[in-house]
């Protein structure tokens, strides 16, 4: 499932026909960064290849004023079935992504207890900060709201809690996972 693909196949389909700009535009504005892997910077080269692919189509250039020409794009049949494969593919995907978290602190062992202990709270502060604006951006984001988008803010929120939540529990259970694993250590020296 390709995240660009799918949003520029979905701006499409509910906007109809496009240019770059608006497609870029209306990325900004739902801050799809924020609660997707799409960059507004990737889409106009995602759009080149779309259409070179065949699932979106030039249809008019547009010029206003002495802003550049535009390319207009329309989704195609083929675009609408692809948009379909990616949607059902991401509702039904339930695999939980890889934390590089998780790999780095297999590999801590140099590191003194307070010095991973700080790191693990500086990394639980980043998280409460992102919890913090995600919470400031729901409460001005809320009255523009509509359909499903304030369950996916929920969802964002509750994933940012389990987190912190996680973080909280590493650094309880920090002193005594390293005294076993020095105990282990000291005993495999012998």
């Amino acid at each position: 499932m390709n995240s660009t693909r799918l949003f520029i196949l979905g701006a499409l389909a509910r906007g109809g026909p496009m240019h770059g700009h608006q497609i870029r535009r209306a990325a900004q504005v739902d801050r799809t960064e924020l609660w997707t892997d799409v960059k507004p910077g990737s889409l106009y080269g995602a759009l080149h290849r779309m259409a070179a692919e065949g699932v979106i189509e030039a249809v008019r250039t547009e010029r206003a004023g002495n802003l550049p020409a535009r390319t207009v794009y329309a989704i195609t049949a083929d675009g609408r079935a692809e948009l379909s494969a990616h949607r059902d593919e991401a509702l039904i995907d339930t695999r939980l992504r890889p934390d590089p978290v998780d790999l780095a602190l297999q590999y801590t062992q140099d590191m003194a207890e307070e010095e991973l202990r700080d790191v693990v709270r500086a990394r639980r502060q980043a998280i409460a900060a992102q919890l913090a604006s995600w919470e400031r951006l729901l409460q001005t984001a809320r009255p523009h709201l509509k359909g499903l988008e304030p369950i996916t803010f929920e969802h964002t929120l509750l994933r940012l809690r389990a987190e912190l939540d996680w973080h909280d529990r590493l650094v309880e259970e920090l002193p005594k996972v390293l005294a076993a694993e020095r105990a282990e250590e000291a005993s495999d020296d012998h």
